[in-house]
């Protein structure tokens, strides 16, 4: 049996990160889930709407979630945008690629997403209190600029509009053909 958690090598990488750190959020509201869990299954069951979307992580801590969206047939899953399924409703892109979404996770901002759309708000603070949460985040920061010479972005919006300029259109069109309001 295969023990990998993903098929994409850039999740895997981050897998193993999340399970050193024994649990402690990398990021606020970030968390690893079982990769390709249907999550997205009330939203529509038509099998191409399903079968659009590969779930892997919570994007916050009240049930939003991000998915690989697989906008055609390529065979390198690490160039699929992400998509994050908010649990207050909406479906929206945020990223180009998973380490575009990595580097937004490097602001440490909590994310926001509903029907009228997504952003990632101000820095709290409250989620770097205690020093096991502040170090898995330095430890995760380290990790990217290691890993992929990844740093932070200025603003992590500024990531998710690149998404809709790039994307935007064809990922409201091939959507609104399932889902409602999107």
């Amino acid at each position: 049996m295969n023990d990998t958690y993903s098929p994409v090598p850039e999740l895997n990488q981050l897998n193993e990160l999340q399970e050193r750190l024994e649990g402690e959020f990398i990021s606020d509201g970030f968390e690893l889930i079982e990769f390709g869990e249907p999550r997205h299954d009330g939203w529509s069951d038509a099998p191409e709407f399903l079968d659009g979307f590969l779930p892997f992580a919570y994007a916050n801590s009240s049930g939003s979630f991000y998915a690989l969206w697989r906008v055609d047939d390529r065979t390198d899953l690490s160039t699929l945008p992400v998509a994050v399924f908010g649990d207050e409703g909406g479906i929206h892109l945020i990223a180009c690629t998973p380490r575009d979404l990595f580097r937004q996770l490097a602001c440490d901002r909590p994310l926001w997403v509903d029907w009228g759309g997504v952003d990632f708000g101000a820095y709290e603070g409250y989620h770097r209190d205690g020093d096991r949460r502040r170090r898995a985040h330095e430890t995760y920061l380290a990790w990217l600029d290691q890993t992929f010479d990844l740093a932070p972005p200025d603003d992590p919006n500024e990531l998710v509009r690149a998404a809709e300029r790039e994307l935007g259109a064809r990922f409201t069109s091939w959507v609104g053909r399932f889902v409602e309001g999107v």
